[in-house]
């Protein structure tokens, strides 16, 4: 499928037939965050970088200034895009007061803020990938500045 915290569930638990989860229960709010938060393909580009992605705010301006060598490669780029996503949310959920993941009903993760407004990290973080901006700590400051009351970019 390419997006790596799927395949990474699918190789621990394997493949479940005829199943579809489209709501996490409450009690694995936790366990949604952990899978969401794995972010392999991001991580190893980080490492290669000398980075290391510690959930912060910081992090996220570190990442702005790797240098995009993976836009020749459609399949990376599309990779990293996600997972740079789903990184974006995972500092903003550990740092933002109040956000918090939600799985849509068609599986789309998001970061639901306190206001109640949605922010649409995997679309933010292929724009990213793509072109480089709006830069990830740019998101993340406009999120977390007004934890929500204001138009972060890209809402969903």
């Amino acid at each position: 499928m390419g997006i790596s915290f799927i395949d990474n569930w699918r190789a621990r638990h394997g493949s479940a037939r005829g199943v579809s989860v489209t709501r996490p229960r409450a009690d694995d709010r936790d366990g949604i965050a952990e899978l969401l938060a794995e972010c392999e393909a991001l991580r190893s580009l980080a490492y290669d970088s000398g980075l290391e992605l510690d959930d912060s705010a910081d992090s996220l301006a570190a990442l702005d200034q790797v240098m995009p060598r993976w836009r020749d490669d459609p399949e990376r780029m599309a990779r990293l895009g996600n997972d740079a996503g789903l990184y974006l949310g995972t500092v903003v959920v550990h740092t933002v007061p109040g956000a918090r993941w939600r799985v849509r009903p068609d599986g789309q993760p998001v970061v639901r803020l306190a206001s109640g407004r949605e922010f649409d990290v995997v679309r933010a973080g292929r724009a990213w990938a793509d072109g480089g901006t709006p830069e990830l700590a740019q998101m993340y400051a406009e999120v977390a500045e007004g934890h929500g009351s204001e138009r972060p970019a890209p809402l969903g």
